[in-house]
């Protein structure tokens, strides 16, 4: 009987459990079938926002994604002398180029760059390595990153740019702690370059200097790094020689500069981008640059479909100059060779410009840059109109152009007395044939020129100032005097920017112009004060010479197009001689100073100081000039010319000035001009065309 009931009590266990285990089957069939109906309902909301709400914008995000713009670089324009001679060209090379992709990420830059840095080698020279650069590459590998990352106090607020930054923070803090080998070096440079350009832009990896061997290495391997290519680039040469370079200017050859870079992206460069960094190469940037070719490229995903050209891009156009390059070279050469006969061991340099009076267009500006502590020289064609210059007695004939506007003498009453001139409180100042007063005389203006008496100009000076002379008698001049004065010589384009289409143009050297210095507006009356550029000599010159125009100095004459066949193509745009202002002076007042000057060369006093130049036909009508200048204490002499040929109608003017120089009496300044005249009727002018 027990164990009977022990039997019906098993079997009753039995039959529960498995009533009890049937019970929890469904209930877990239930839960399962709410959660894939709750997730079923969300990806229908989700789907809705997507299609419904959002749709419209998703697809144009898709097409844009698709389609996209891929730019590719042009030729430079070049630059031409007056003559159609190519100052500054463009030669090709085989290139190394990278296209960035629409989605490429940091990863894959980095594996591209480690492998073209496998088969070519780009040097410093070729692509500028920074500090940031080679933090960059190094932290581009993931496990760098977060090996750094580790010496690093982050927070769960730091977004990724965040710990990234505080990552560069690092490396710069603690330059010990890593290092790059010469490979990775190599592939940094490359790495930058491949980050520096812009979405589908195309830009250089190795401009220059690629070898057969890479160019067959990266052939081989072109379809292992997306986006590289092999292309053609240009470079700038000079078939003329590379002194012009310092007119010229220059073309970057490692990316944008670093002083304009934030200007330059914002006009749409790329960072790795050519442009010109100084001079005409800069001013003409936007002319000279041309339009990059654009092409529609489709993609899906990280892969090209199709590409179609919308525009082949359009070579720079190019740059006409007024310089004639065989005469530019030519004045080059004459200043080289008489420099010597100055006495240079302390002067900084030689400066020259020939312009055409009656247009204001450059033939030539030549310069030489010298170190007075090593001696070094170099071209400096542009120091003409950056470097002031204190100049001497060449600005004598502006002084008496001022006295006679400002009516202190007239063309027919105009004669004073040279004696040495002695203020109380200063120094005896008199003129270099005068100083002890042996050889007192009576001037008139033309006569004062061709002698170059500073107390003719002097005297003027004080009679624009209101003041009666005595010796020894205290100076009253008041400061004004300075501006009044500065004022007559402005109109000439003394003191003043001329307004040439060069970059970097100065205004001069101004001296104090107070009550203490009140007895250096002697000096400024006899151009031994304040500073002028060689191109503000050459404009004030021309002036004279035209009768009163003063013409704004160019030295690009025209923009023109490239015809197919390479050569000069039709004319964009050509320069227009501008008047930049009209000298309120009457023809009389003219022919004053225009017979002094024709006396400087071809008078009869004994004291004449251009009688050098008598002998060169056509005619030179001119002002030679000295200064009393120093350099680190060492006293001077800077020696200066201006003058117009032919004397009865002005075709040309020369203007040079040797600052600096230690023999005053070595005429290097006359035999400069002389020679640099004669080149420009042998060179650039018939003397049989000017009455034509």
């Amino acid at each position: 009987m027990k164990f009977f009931d022990r039997m019906v009590n098993l079997l009753g266990s039995r039959t529960k459990k498995r009533q009890n285990a049937q019970s929890i089957i469904p209930s877990r069939l239930n839960l399962l079938l709410w959660i894939v109906g709750i997730l079923l309902l969300a990806l229908t909301m989700r789907l809705f926002y997507l299609q419904v709400l959002n749709g419209t914008s998703y697809k144009a995000e898709v097409k844009r994604s698709d389609t996209s713009i891929q730019t590719n670089n042009v030729q430079r324009g070049m630059i031409y002398d007056s003559q159609g001679n190519v100052l500054v060209g463009n030669q090709t090379h085989q290139a190394i180029t990278y296209t960035k992709g629409a989605n490429v990420t940091n990863a894959q830059l980095y594996a591209i760059a480690n492998r073209l840095g496998r088969y070519i080698s780009v040097s410093n020279k070729n692509s500028r390595l920074t500090d940031r650069n080679e933090e960059d590459y190094y932290l581009a590998d993931k496990e760098r990153l977060k090996s750094v990352l580790k010496h690093v106090k982050t927070t769960e607020d730091d977004s990724e740019d965040d710990k990234y930054d505080k990552a560069l923070d690092y490396l710069s803090s603690h330059p010990d702690s890593w290092e790059l080998t010469s490979q990775q070096k190599n592939n940094a440079r490359i790495y930058a370059a491949m980050s520096g350009a812009y979405s589908l832009s195309t830009t250089y990896i190795k401009e220059t200097g690629v070898s057969a061997k890479e160019l067959a290495a990266v052939g081989e391997h072109l379809n292992e790094m997306p986006g590289v290519k092999i292309g053609t680039a240009w470079t700038r040469n000079y078939p003329q020689g590379t002194d012009i370079q310092s007119l010229t200017g220059t073309v970057s050859t490692t990316g944008l500069p670093s002083d304009s870079v934030n200007s330059l992206l914002a006009q749409g460069y790329s960072r790795n981008d050519s442009v010109g960094q100084s001079y005409l190469e800069k001013r003409f940037q936007a002319t000279l640059a041309g339009s990059k070719s654009q092409t529609q490229v489709t993609t899906s995903g990280n892969d090209v479909t199709k590409e179609t050209v919308k525009y082949k891009g359009k070579k720079g156009d190019n740059l006409v100059l007024t310089i004639n390059a065989k005469f530019q070279k030519r004045v080059q050469e004459i200043l080289k060779d008489n420099y010597g006969s100055a006495g240079k061991q302390y002067s900084t340099g030689v400066y020259a410009v020939v312009m055409n009076p009656n247009t204001g267009a450059i033939y030539a500006m030549a310069g030489i840059d010298r170190d007075p502590e090593t001696g070094k020289e170099t071209p400096d064609e542009i120091g003409a109109i950056n470097h002031p210059i204190t100049m001497g007695s060449v600005v004598k004939p502006a002084m008496v152009m001022g006295a006679l506007m400002d009516g202190v003498i007239t063309p027919s009453n105009n004669t004073l007395v040279d004696q040495p001139i002695k203020v109380a409180g200063t120094s005896s100042k008199g003129s270099w044939f005068n100083h002890g007063g042996s050889a007192n005389m009576a001037l008139n203006a033309a006569t004062a020129l061709e002698v170059s008496s500073n107390s003719y100009m002097m005297q003027l000076l004080m009679k624009e100032g209101g003041m009666k002379y005595s010796p020894n008698a205290p100076i009253t001049l008041k400061p004004s005097i300075f501006a009044k004065a500065r004022g007559y010589f402005n109109m000439f384009g003394l003191g003043v920017k001329t307004g040439i289409d060069l970059p970097g143009e100065t205004s001069g050297y101004t001296g104090p112009a107070d009550q203490k210095h009140i007895g250096s507006a002697l000096d400024l009356s006899y151009g031994n004060y304040d500073g002028y550029t060689t191109i503000q000599l050459a404009q004030y010159m021309s002036t004279i010479a035209n009768g009163g125009n003063r013409m704004r100095p160019y030295v690009v004459q025209s923009i023109r197009g490239t015809k197919a066949d390479g050569k000069l193509g039709p004319v964009q745009y050509t320069t227009q001689p501008q008047v930049q202002a009209t000298i309120p002076a009457s023809k009389a007042d003219f022919d004053v100073v225009r017979q002094g000057l024709y006396q400087v060369v071809h008078g009869s006093n004994q004291y004449i100081t251009g009688r050098a130049l008598a002998s060169v036909k056509p005619s030179i009508s001119g002002k030679t000039g000295t200064a009393e200048t120093y350099y680190k204490k060492h006293a001077t002499t800077t020696l200066s010319f201006a003058g117009y040929a032919p004397s009865n109608n002005p075709q040309v003017v020369v203007a040079l000035a040797i600052p600096g120089a230690s023999d005053s009496d070595g005429g290097a300044n006359l035999n400069m001009a002389k020679q640099i005249f004669q080149a420009y009727w042998k060179i650039v002018q018939s003397p049989s065309d000017v009455n034509k």
